[in-house]
């Protein structure tokens, strides 16, 4: 049986290139835009979240920065 590997960081910078991709093929009307842009930023926010989350400084910290993702 072939161990799978659990990188996160690669998983979420994928995801994060999957809804931009997503995000382009939305319609250019208000709905649309309006739609697009909640989405960018929701989708798009997990990858540096996580980032910060590993830079975290001590335990205390780190934990403080995954409540904010």
């Amino acid at each position: 049986m072939k161990k799978q590997t659990y990188d996160l960081e690669e998983r979420l910078l994928e995801y994060s290139v999957r809804i931009i991709k997503i995000v382009e093929q939305l319609p250019n009307t208000r709905a649309g835009n309006h739609v697009a842009g909640q989405l960018l930023k929701s989708g798009t926010s997990p990858y540096p979240n996580h980032g910060e989350a590993q830079a975290a400084e001590s335990p205390k910290d780190f934990i403080h920065k995954l409540r904010i993702s």
